[in-house]
């Protein structure tokens, strides 16, 4: 690690060229992931700075999940999870969602998923139908008063159809898109008539064309599952 680990001057500011550091021997795999720092003194002395300096550097890197600082035992290198990437880009979303971001979330949708779905339908699993068909179950029994888990059983139906993918880096693309659904469908399912009932309709026929592995099928119904999403937007929601 001598080569992690050198003075660093002081050209800038000391935390932040600390953190850097650190990052990058952890991108580069010099620091491999559940490998342990060198302890605070022998860094201070190593990075010739003082114990606030590094101190700040390592309290980012601790809220950035990069490292992971247990008391009494020492400094690790985090392993980041799927769930951590998913999490930072709900928080962007959440932070950045209006109008705008709707109209812009439904136009990748209407890209994305028509694609997904044929990866779930030539990849799913026995066990990935069994939840679409629980998924379903669940949807028709809801109660329509209850139309917050209405929204959430219809989120949830696409994130299966992207695990179904067999490929994670859909979950982690598609899963912050689909934390915003529910907003949009609470409203949808509360106000626009016998809009659960045409959900309903295509959702199982969009399982029965994944349970049948086929594609094209599957590519045409989600698309037309998007195409209504995007007429009910322009009508109801644009001007919202």
């Amino acid at each position: 690690m001598d080569d992690i680990f050198q003075n660093l001057g002081n050209r800038q500011t000391l935390s932040q060229k600390i953190e850097r550091t650190i990052e990058n021997a952890i991108r580069e795999k010099k620091l491999l992931v559940g490998s342990k720092l060198p302890t605070e003194r022998e860094m201070c002395a190593a990075f010739g700075v003082s114990r606030t300096a590094l101190r700040e550097a390592l309290r980012r890197l601790s809220a950035r999940g990069l490292i992971n600082i247990q008391k009494g035992s020492g400094m690790y290198v985090s392993e980041i999870r799927i769930e951590d990437a998913i999490n930072t880009l709900n928080l962007y979303y959440d932070l950045k969602f209006d109008n705008n971001l709707l109209s812009q979330i439904i136009e990748v949708r209407r890209l994305f998923e028509p694609e997904i779905a044929k990866l779930a339908a030539k990849n799913r699993s026995e066990e990935n139908i069994k939840e679409l068909d629980k998924n379903l179950v669940d949807f028709k029994k809801c109660n329509h008063d209850n139309t917050q888990l209405e929204a959430d059983l219809d989120n949830k139906f696409h994130l299966i159809i992207a695990k179904s993918s067999g490929n994670p880096i859909m979950q982690i693309t598609m899963e912050p898109i689909y934390s915003l659904l529910p907003r949009m469908r609470n409203y949808i399912y509360g106000n626009i008539e016998g809009e659960k009932e045409n959900t309903l309709k295509l959702h199982a026929l969009i399982i029965e064309a994944i349970r049948k592995k086929d594609v094209n099928e599957t590519y045409n119904l989600m698309k037309q599952h998007l195409d209504r999403t995007q007429e009910i937007y322009d009508k109801h929601l644009k001007f919202f």
